[in-house]
């Protein structure tokens, strides 16, 4: 039976690697499994599992970009080291409006928001707004086109964005990167920005949750969180290799398709 609850935490960390950084909401889609296959685990550790599985996620931007964020690197010239602890300043930045909210907040959103009714209107709603800013957005030119050259405001605007995210079924990615296109930049800074933005934001919210829930694990759950962190680590370095090379040549219009057509299955699955 053991083998069975394994095979679950692989397709939720499949599910988490593909959806964090797609602009679809992994929480919304890991609310989703969850409604139709549940973890055989106290709830209290399932919703630990489902913030702290993203820990495999956030190791694999640190990972795929460690030399760019580390500004002790003997390879880096002086100026490249005064670029990464600018860009280190401005995540900073963009992570305050959700350090001071989203603590006020957490408990209050899990309390009444964690849920497929949520999730579906959500994911209409923002795949609704892809399309449409990004319709706003054909004929203009960013005006910030390289993560080095985002200044502190806009970094800060887009912190306010990642604030929406904590309504389940908005996506953190998604609505940062909509605020980033919305106040200039092209779609691959506003895409990198919510990349290394997550880093602290994610660390914190796992943090957060284990303190909460304790480290008085059973042997089988620390197997399952490992489990899904690794897998969730692997399809997450797949994923966001594939979001950078696609958002280079293409705009954000079918996630917001996506995000219509999941919704309204979700409602008709609720309803029947």
């Amino acid at each position: 039976m053991f083998t069975i609850e394994i095979i679950k935490a692989i397709v939720l960390g499949v599910v988490e690697g593909l959806t964090e950084w797609l602009p679809v909401s992994s929480t919304g889609h890991m609310i989703l499994v969850d409604e139709f296959m549940r973890l055989n685990v106290s709830k209290e550790f399932m919703d630990m599992f489902l913030v702290v599985i993203q820990l495999g996620a956030i190791l694999a931007v640190v990972v795929l970009n460690f030399d760019r964020l580390n500004p002790f690197s003997r390879r880096k010239t002086y100026l490249k080291k005064r670029q990464t602890i600018s860009l280190w300043g401005k995540v900073i930045v963009g992570c305050i409006p959700a350090a001071v909210i989203g603590l006020a907040l957490n408990d209050f959103m899990e309390e009444h928001f964690m849920n497929a009714y949520v999730v579906a209107a959500m994911l209409i709603l923002y795949g609704v707004l892809f399309i449409v800013v990004e319709n706003y957005n054909k004929h203009r030119r960013p005006t910030i086109t390289d993560v080095d050259n985002l200044d502190y405001k806009t970094a800060l605007i887009i912190g306010f964005f990642q604030v929406l995210s904590l309504v389940p079924g908005t996506s953190r990615s998604g609505s940062t990167i909509l605020g980033g296109i919305l106040f200039g930049t092209s779609r691959i800074v506003a895409t990198e920005y919510t990349f290394f933005l997550a880093i602290p934001v994610m660390f914190g919210a796992s943090a957060l949750k284990l303190f909460k829930f304790g480290l008085a694990f059973s042997f089988e759950e620390t197997i399952l969180l490992l489990v899904g962190m690794v897998v969730a680590f692997i399809v997450s370095i797949i994923s966001i290799k594939f979001l950078l090379r696609y958002v280079r040549t293409n705009d954000f219009k079918a996630f917001g398709w996506y995000r219509i057509i999941v919704g309204i299955l979700v409602l008709i699955f609720i309803y029947i």
